[in-house]
């Protein structure tokens, strides 16, 4: 039986209720991030698109990982990677060390060149089919001192595959918005706006919905790409009369 204290089923509880909501891509993996690192007590994220037309992973999304060092995996590692496609192939919520024993991932280049700059050492990953030839994936990892992940982790990644799915496909297949009906915000970026139209700074903002900085700044670039604006004070012009119903941060 799985176990769960309070804190793990707010969270997931947040993750479902997400996953149910209309969100572009790029979101929705940010968010994934924040999220499921608090709950699986990861270290690291990253996510990727697979392409099968350019061979690639692209599209990165990630937390406490180095951009130098994702740049060498983009350019180098991706394609002498021992592990990534033989994870990408299982499509169900995967231990690393259930594909390759971790003394044998130790003595790779890819380990010791790559992994272990940033301090990756155990690993676990779910790759979802979301589009055609596209692969969006989760990549969670942990310090050698926290220990691997294990069933308990496992169990929930199981539990979530299939809203994850049914999210990234419906992100994934969601047509252009013409640009006569407006700009389509997701439901996280509209909140945010309302909340800069409030006077609220990013810190509060990520305070007030319990998200990162980095997922704020996030959020509100991708709006003022959609809304073609590039300022607070335009976009908390266009959402200072929308209602919100969030209190203010203490």
């Amino acid at each position: 039986m799985l176990s769960l204290n309070g804190a793990d089923i707010k969270v997931l509880s947040g993750v479902f209720a997400a996953l149910s909501e209309r969100q572009d891509e790029h979101g929705l993996r940010v968010f994934l991030g924040e999220q499921l690192s608090r709950l699986l007590r990861a270290d690291f994220y990253a996510s990727y698109l697979w392409s099968e037309v350019t061979q690639s992973f692209a599209g990165r999304v990630s937390l406490n990982m180095s951009d130098s060092n994702l740049s060498s995996y983009e350019e180098h590692f991706q394609f002498h990677d021992p592990i990534g496609h033989r994870l990408r192939a299982r499509s169900e919520p995967t231990l690393v060390t259930q594909i390759m024993p971790q003394a044998e991932l130790l003595e790779t280049e890819f380990f010791n060149d790559f992994l272990s700059k940033d301090g990756l050492y155990w690993g676990l990953n779910l790759h979802v089919r979301i589009a055609g030839e596209c692969t969006g994936d989760v990549r969670l990892w942990r310090t050698r001192q926290r220990g691997n992940f294990d069933e308990r982790e496992l169990a929930i990644l199981r539990l979530l595959a299939p809203a994850l799915r049914n999210a990234l496909r419906r992100s994934a297949s969601e047509e252009p918005v013409p640009e006569s009906s407006g700009p389509l915000l997701t439901d996280r970026e509209e909140q945010i706006a309302r909340l800069v139209a409030r006077g609220f700074s990013d810190k509060e903002i990520a305070q007030a919905l319990e998200i990162s900085f980095t997922t704020v700044r996030t959020h509100l670039k991708r709006t003022f790409h959609k809304l073609q604006i590039d300022n607070r004070v335009k976009l908390a012009a266009l959402f200072r009369s929308a209602p919100l119903s969030l209190p203010a941060p203490k």
